[in-house]
């Protein structure tokens, strides 16, 4: 992490990211859409099986591979799946300042922690009669089912798992090194691996309840409507006073 200084004057955290470069590798395509396989970290052929040496032989016609292989899906129909192709390279001059991205990586590794330090249990009472209870779990449920159920917060490895922070803004992209500076912080140790995506890629699909409350809204107002017509239809028969109230009762 390192600081830098805007066109303002203000002054911003930032990460220093080696951004490339990658190879595209592979272009696949599924029955739910299409993906590009990226590579990076280059290696000597002493390291590489012959499985990997034949796969990356086909594509880059040389010696020598890469460590890390990960695939990247696209949405239907974008541009960029007829763009790229095996063999390709691609640096941080993909990315324009000022551009929001998704940064997934492993957390940092914490080892063994207790309740109050993973999942900001409160502890007990400092006041005499409880020894040694400051930094307890408590009660973990009933004795009944005479089991722990899954999923109860407990004490045990903190870290180590994948995490992604999302909406990072680009602040400055060195191409000639392939740096990006990134607003913030990220995921994960030095020198750990990180995906860089567009902004919302690790978003989950989230149902379209709006579109049924609308639905619905647009059904009360023609219900409402034809109860109104019925009332003027047998109102005709009436005192005017009389159909006024059944109207205002029917909106």
């Amino acid at each position: 992490m390192s600081q830098k200084f805007l066109e303002d004057g203000t002054i911003v955290p930032v990460t220093r990211i080696i951004a490339g470069p990658c190879y595209v590798t592979q272009k696949k395509e599924y029955d739910g859409g299409r993906a590009i396989q990226l590579a990076w970290g280059e290696m000597k052929d002493s390291k590489l099986n012959n499985a990997q040496k034949g796969f990356f032989s086909k594509i880059f016609n040389r010696g020598g591979g890469y460590r890390h292989l990960k695939e990247f899906r696209l949405p239907e129909g974008d541009a960029m799946y007829d763009k790229l192709e095996a063999g390709q390279e691609l640096g941080a001059s993909i990315f324009e300042a000022g551009d929001e991205v998704d940064i997934q990586g492993i957390s940092k590794g914490k080892g063994f922690q207790g309740v109050v330090r993973r999942h900001g249990f409160k502890g007990g009472k400092k006041s005499h009669g409880h020894k040694d209870q400051l930094r307890m779990p408590g009660s973990i449920g009933c004795k009944g089912p005479a089991r722990v159920f899954k999923g109860t917060r407990m004490g045990g490895q903190m870290g180590n798992q994948t995490a992604t922070v999302q909406g990072l803004e680009v602040i400055e992209i060195n191409a000639e090194n392939n740096e990006i500076l990134v607003k913030g912080a990220v995921p994960g140790a030095r020198n750990g691996l990180l995906f860089i995506v567009a902004d919302g890629a690790f978003e989950p699909i989230k149902p379209e309840i709006k579109i049924v409350e609308e639905v619905k809204i647009e059904a009360d107002k023609i219900d409402i409507k034809e109860e109104v017509k019925e009332v003027k239809e047998v109102g005709q028969e009436k005192a005017p006073e009389t159909v006024e109230q059944e109207i205002k009762t029917a909106e």
